[in-house]
């Protein structure tokens, strides 16, 4: 019989490439990973990895073992939703991802809905950027997240997350005075940290309209965007969430460009009544 816990170590080698990253995500050590991965290649009676100094690949066989991996994990979620939807009450701890911007708007009226409805459910919200959801998901830190993509940032599939759609936005042009995105390529610009979605739009939203920004400061809380665009620093994008209250001076020009966000959990956990709880109250709190 095949051990789970080695199978999701040789998904997670598949998808961060070393044994070093996959410890570093799932709180090993490099030792543990590497003997639990040679212990699993003794089960199997196949090869999984190919070996060569420090570097390891995954098989043919191995790769195709990953993605039965993604169906048992699934299965066993589905197996997890099936006895929790016996239970006459919710309980445990739900944990909710999400992005800042989210959290007052959206978040928080959802979990006081589901906190008033079931006191014996647990809740608990971490604060996370949208790049690093699905990696949150897939180790399990969250049950269910808010993951978004804008049209110049298409979300990539992650196999064993589902997602569904939840809201879409309108990206606005804050600067100073009026002007269009094409007049700005020698202005100075304001984007999230370096690996974040907001600074991937800022860099392919300028190189469609012909030019590559310079980006002179890096912020991801849009309330300090604002306020550096209104102290003349530069110009930066914004999506409607964040837009209701631009400080005095800031001018929003809305752009042909959309940003979409969408809940995430893992696959066989849509009916989880935690989960599905949650959908529901995240969808209501959006439709007040």
């Amino acid at each position: 019989m095949l051990d789970v816990r080695k199978l999701r170590l040789l998904r997670e080698l598949a998808r961060r490439g070393t044994i070093a990253a996959v410890a570093e995500a799932l709180a090993y050590t490099p030792s543990a990973v590497s003997q639990q991965l040679t212990a699993l290649e003794r089960e199997t009676g196949v090869p999984l990895l190919e070996r060569t100094g420090r570097r390891v690949t995954l098989t043919p066989a191995a790769h195709g073992l990953v993605e039965h991996t993604e169906s048992i994990l699934a299965l066993l979620e589905e197996a997890a939703t099936d006895l929790e939807n016996a239970a006459r009450a919710l309980s445990g701890v739900l944990r909710i991802g999400a992005f800042p911007t989210a959290i007052p708007t959206v978040v928080t009226p959802a979990i006081v809905a589901l906190s008033t409805e079931n006191p014996g459910l647990g809740m608990t919200v971490v604060e996370l950027d949208p790049a690093s959801v699905p990696d949150a998901l897939r180790t399990e830190a969250v049950d269910i997240a808010l993951v978004q993509e804008y049209d110049h940032v298409p979300a990539a599939p992650h196999p064993g997350l589902h997602t569904e759609p939840l809201l879409e936005e309108t990206v606005y042009l804050a600067t100073r005075r009026t002007q269009s995105l094409s007049s700005l390529n020698d202005a100075p610009w304001i984007a999230g940290t370096p690996g974040t979605l907001c600074h991937t739009l800022t860099i392919r939203a300028c190189e469609a309209a012909g030019f590559t920004p310079r980006i002179r400061h890096h912020a991801d809380d849009f309330g300090a965007v604002l306020a550096l665009v209104a102290a003349d620093q530069g110009a930066a994008f914004v999506p409607d969430l964040a837009a209701a209250t631009p400080p005095p001076g800031v001018v929003l020009t809305p752009l042909p460009i959309q940003r979409r966000t969408r809940l995430a959990y893992r696959r066989g956990t849509a009916n989880h009544p935690a989960v599905a709880a949650a959908r529901r109250a995240l969808h209501h709190a959006l439709s007040q």
